[in-house]
């Protein structure tokens, strides 16, 4: 086989894994299927996961740009049918709550930290691998932090990007004194955060490492 025909293979092959996680990321951000119960009445979203897979088995640009598009899916939902309407400013600028509006940050919010999620589990995935090269039995672990590092960083920048652009006005919609409200980000990424960035170390682990083994038998 020619080095282009094998490239060309590669390509195809490289748009097809990527556009099947595509479908996986679909419907968890468009279904009910995407929610799991966490804590109590916590619900643990499973829209990052296909994210964190993609950065695992096709490397940080597809993460990347699977992040991006959760971002886009995230958008859409919280310009037309969003889940609590009285936030969805904080995440489109074409949402309002009376005098309260989205803007500019409202995309940032939205898109920033779920490229990240691609963006920094692929990154630490890779960095990790190589510090830790000569140890095999190192593999899961490394596979496990840099999942749950991709997740808890998109947890860290939607709070803090909260936090920063509408700290007031995300206060305001949901009734509580913005004294508190740095008190509530640091109980939802304990309460919420935490448990989807184990959920994601787990998937790297249990779907990751053997997908990833099967992908690179195939090129």
């Amino acid at each position: 086989m020619s080095t282009a025909s094998s490239q060309s293979r590669r390509k195809i092959l490289l748009l097809v894994q990527f556009s099947l996680l595509l479908a996986i990321e679909a419907i968890v951000c468009f279904t009910p299927l995407g929610s799991l119960p966490a804590l109590g009445p916590i619900v643990a979203t499973l829209s990052h996961i296909p994210v964190v897979l993609t950065a695992v088995l096709l490397g940080t640009g597809a993460g990347a740009a699977m992040g991006f598009m959760f971002g886009l899916f995230s958008f859409i939902v919280w310009t037309f049918t969003p889940p609590s309407p009285v936030i969805a400013f904080v995440f489109t600028p074409f949402y309002s709550l009376g005098e309260i509006e989205g803007n500019f940050w409202s995309l940032v919010i939205c898109f920033v930290p779920r490229i990240l999620i691609g963006v920094v589990t692929g990154l630490c995935l890779s960095l990790l691998k190589k510090l830790t090269e000569r140890y095999k039995k190192l593999n899961v672990p490394v596979y496990a932090v840099s999942g749950f590092l991709g997740s808890l960083a998109n947890t860290i920048f939607v709070l803090a990007g909260i936090y920063l652009f509408f700290g007031k006005q995300y206060a305001f919609a949901i009734d509580l004194s913005y004294t508190l409200l740095l008190g509530l980000i640091g109980t939802t990424i304990l309460t919420s955060g935490i448990p989807e960035a184990v959920l994601a170390a787990v998937f790297a682990i249990s779907v990751g490492i053997p997908l990833k083994k099967f992908i690179e038998k195939q090129r």
